[in-house]
């Protein structure tokens, strides 16, 4: 019942104390995140533990300059990672096929099951964790910055350490906006002002509309945070990352 109640309570933590997190607690959250599930129990993930300052400067520059990440003292950055396990087939006289798309998602499941865990768990330990998506934005810089070898691809960055804050939780839709039964049911016009109805009268957007100058929300997520030109931009930088460190061997 306490992990639910974790579960059910979580929310991102943008400001942290100074007070350190023990080795003991970030053995006992790394092990969680080994425990994650993984295809053919393979775990074609890696984790970058970072506390030195140096370098989470540099990592904070790749993260868009975001104040948590120097903030918090523990950064951890999960790799899909076919390296490890193509070397040790190589090792075993095998012959590994994994420098492919499907590998990379593989990995990349693999690498994001563990985040997860390990999220869940730094939580339990009264933690406050918050996850980057600039993690895939900046790949190639990071890659540069963690001495990635090929078939190794950032996909998730999460800073955790002891909070400096209690922010509300932030709201969810309800789940029948995101549970389908049996068979997908697809979303007309009622369904879609039943689903959106409460996110989009709370004051907080009412405020972030004024603040922004938009008649709706999603014109918030299309034109000031997810725009398609910044979409198409990044999307074509971490498909060159892919090709770069040798996921792109697509051809039978």
């Amino acid at each position: 019942m306490f992990m639910l109640d974790t579960i059910l309570n979580h929310r991102s933590i943008r400001k942290f104390s100074d007070k350190p997190v023990s080795q003991e607690q970030l053995d006992r959250i790394l092990m969680a995140a080994s425990r994650a599930s993984t295809t053919g129990n393979m775990q074609v993930y890696s984790i970058i533990v970072t506390r030195d300052h140096d370098i989470r400067q540099q990592l904070w520059e790749a993260h868009f300059k975001q104040s948590m990440v120097l903030e918090a003292p523990v950064h951890l950055t999960f790799c899909a990672d076919f390296n490890r396990f193509s070397k040790w087939c190589l090792s075993r006289k095998a012959d590994p096929g994994y420098d492919n798309f499907l590998s990379f998602l593989t990995g990349a499941i693999d690498a994001i099951l563990a985040s997860q865990n390990g999220a869940l768990a730094a939580e339990e330990e009264g933690l406050g964790i918050c996850y980057l998506g600039t993690a895939t934005w900046m790949a190639g810089r990071i890659i540069e910055i963690l001495n990635l070898p090929k078939l190794v691809v950032p996909v998730a960055s999460i800073v955790l350490g002891h909070p400096g804050e209690n922010p509300p939780l932030t709201d969810r839709l309800p789940l029948d906006g995101i549970v389908h039964q049996e068979k997908y049911l697809d979303y007309d016009a009622t369904a879609l002002d039943r689903i959106y109805k409460e996110r989009e009268s709370l004051q907080e957007t009412l405020d972030l509309l004024k603040i922004n100058g938009t008649e709706t929300l999603a014109q918030i997520f299309t034109g000031k945070r997810y725009t398609r030109k910044d979409n198409r931009f990044f999307s074509m930088e971490f498909l060159k990352v892919l090709q770069s460190q040798g996921f792109m061997n697509n051809d039978l």
